[in-house]
């Protein structure tokens, strides 16, 4: 069974990777920083939101995965995908404009944790269900 859902999804979210990448390395060079932050909280900042995404999704993705080739129902991993994604933008946006509490921060940290714990227990049942 071919993972076209959760393909969709890594796909958008691996572009959405690049893109804070890029932004990680435009700070870079703007502030002259060759290693690390250099001390500049632009560069911080757009560190670590490229450093979350790249902590939290892959788990995400790899729950859905899970899900998807033990038969889950095609809308329950376009559900995950889609508040994954936008749990992602939010928080990213949210981390990158405000320094300290956000929408954005807070409601992209509440998502992406519902989408890793709602996948697991899905896998989960699955496999008791399996069994």
């Amino acid at each position: 069974m071919p993972l076209e859902i959760t393909a969709i999804y890594a796909a958008l979210l691996g572009l959405m990777l690049l893109v804070l990448k890029f932004r990680v390395i435009g700070a870079r060079r703007r502030l002259s920083v060759d290693v690390l932050d250099g001390g500049e909280r632009d560069v911080t900042r757009r560190m670590r939101v490229h450093g979350n995404f790249a902590e939290h999704v892959p788990m995400a993705l790899i729950l859905m995965a899970v899900v998807e080739i033990n038969g889950a129902e095609a809308w329950n991993v376009h559900a995950l995908g889609a508040v994954l994604l936008i749990s992602r933008v939010l928080h990213a946006h949210g981390l990158e404009t405000t320094p300290g509490k956000s929408f954005g921060r807070a409601a992209g940290v509440i998502g992406t944790t519902a989408v890793i714990v709602s996948a697991a227990l899905l896998a989960l049942r699955q496999v008791i269900d399996l069994g």
